[in-house]
């Protein structure tokens, strides 16, 4: 049995944020009964005659006073275990939203997606003042932002589900009136109806609010965006833009995690993309991009870490853009751990090049190659050339490969490769066309051995 002191301990950290585990909180009748034990016994009395299920267990800790956080999807999980009555529901979000802001003695983390029965309480000022995150959706009333924006102008961190095909006034003043703004993220969740597509729905949720942020750039250094958007469709139905322009102001970013098709061809962006200097960045995470944009913005980055890009574009010149994106990595970016790369052609320079970077970039732990490039009967040559040349050069770091379709291992390098391995630390390789490697057995039994032997860690194949 777990000892009083041990509890001492972790209760406080637990309740911190009780709301923040994967758990399923609907199920969770003990902090159900938790909740309404701090019920007064006349409130519990009447709610009781409802019908409402009521806890009376007494206490051990009175965990709320280490409770720094409300989330109000999470809590209202939990109330619906007391009652399937809507209006029962509300009786008991009234009562329990109101000791709660109370009972937690000050309010860092604040979630009011779907419901905001919280702001409606006339005493929130005292207990929000302190606030540092705030999630929210952009349904609820702009007038709450208001309210919110004169209460709480401390928020460092800052993250909206986008639930509005139009701008929400409120949450543009919110962002207006911070003055530490350190982490942004938007997520679109909007619905779209049966015969519909996203780019006919949408009134530009977006300008006003992605604008108001230049106003922050001096602070922010965290910003990721998830906006909707279709692969199967044109690319040009919906303008992206405004996100373009917005990040060519956000100097100071140490993350940027962008998964939208807004790297897209745009000559204005690029010029002003060259004069922009990220020094401070050390991920980079976005889905669609052309190789000579990431170079831009890769181009200063002394401390960039993650290079995680999933389809690398190119349009032209691809000889000179790859060739000057191998270059720029090992020129710069030494700390480099986590490095997608596109394939390049399979020309002496490149590979000149790439040995260069393998020498240099002694943290990198994990190499995925992207497809880029195709040149149709030399993806063999391709994989021997790759395979000789990290057994060489790559640095006992590297744990993790990944091959994209333009490049196939034959059986011969393989096996070398697997050989010349030995007494290095597992390797993990993921291939893309697994398809062609399971046409031959033998790959399979030269994966089975190396694996018996601890050469290999994983192998999808």
């Amino acid at each position: 049995m777990v000892n009083r002191i041990w509890c001492k301990i972790v209760i406080p950290i637990l309740w911190r944020n009780p709301w923040c585990y994967d758990i399923n909180y609907h199920k969770k009748i003990s902090l159900y009964s938790i909740l309404t034990s701090y019920l007064s016994n006349d409130i519990k009395e009447f709610l009781t005659k409802k019908e409402i299920l009521i806890s009376n267990q007494s206490l051990v800790f009175d965990y709320l006073s280490f409770c720094k956080s409300i989330d109000t999807i999470i809590i209202d999980n939990i109330i619906s275990i007391g009652t399937s009555s809507e209006y029962n529901q509300f009786l008991l979000q009234e009562e329990i939203y109101s000791f709660l802001i109370k009972k937690c003695p000050e309010i860092k983390y604040l979630s009011i997606c779907d419901t905001h029965e919280i702001l409606y309480l006339p005493e929130i000022k005292d207990y929000l003042e302190s606030l540092c995150e705030l999630t929210f959706d952009t349904l609820i009333d702009p007038r709450y932002f208001y309210k919110l924006a004169n209460i709480c102008q401390q928020i460092q961190r800052m993250i909206i589900i986008n639930k509005n095909t139009k701008v929400n006034n409120g949450t543009t003043k919110l962002i207006e009136l911070q003055k530490n703004l350190k982490y942004f993220k938007w997520i679109d969740d909007f619905k779209v109806d049966d015969g519909f597509y996203y780019w006919e729905i949408l009134e530009d949720p977006y300008t006003e609010i992605f604008n108001m942020l230049e106003k922050h750039a001096n602070t922010i250094n965290h910003f990721e965006t998830c906006l909707l958007f279709d692969y199967d469709s044109n690319y040009n139905n919906y303008d992206y833009s405004f996100i373009q322009y917005t990040l060519l102001r956000l100097h100071n970013l140490k993350i940027l995690d962008i998964d939208s098709p807004l790297f897209l061809s745009n000559d204005d962006f690029n010029e002003k993309l060259e004069m922009v200097t990220y020094r401070d960045l050390e991920i980079l995470k976005i889905d669609y991009i052309d190789i000579y944009q990431v170079t831009c913005i890769i181009k200063n980055c002394l401390y960039l870490k993650e290079l995680r890009i999933n389809d690398f574009h190119w349009n032209d010149n691809i000889i000179d853009i790859s060739l000057n994106f191998i270059h720029t990595i090992s020129e710069n970016c030494f700390l480099i751990e986590y490095l997608t790369i596109p394939v390049f052609p399979l020309l002496e320079n490149h590979f000149i090049e790439f040995e260069k970077l393998l020498k240099k970039c002694q943290n990198l732990r994990a190499l995925y190659f992207q497809d880029a490039y195709y040149k149709e009967g030399r993806e063999l040559e391709f994989g021997d050339y790759l395979l000789n040349l990290l057994v060489k050069e790559a640095s006992t770091n590297l744990r993790e490969i990944g091959i994209s379709y333009d490049i196939r291992l034959s059986l011969k390098a393989l096996e070398l490769f697997f050989e010349k391995w030995k007494g290095r630390p597992a390797v993990s390789i993921y291939v893309h066309g697994y398809y062609f490697y399971r046409k031959n057995d033998s790959y399979m039994k030269i994966i089975d051995k190396y694996k018996i032997e601890g050469v290999i860690k994983e192998m999808n194949v």
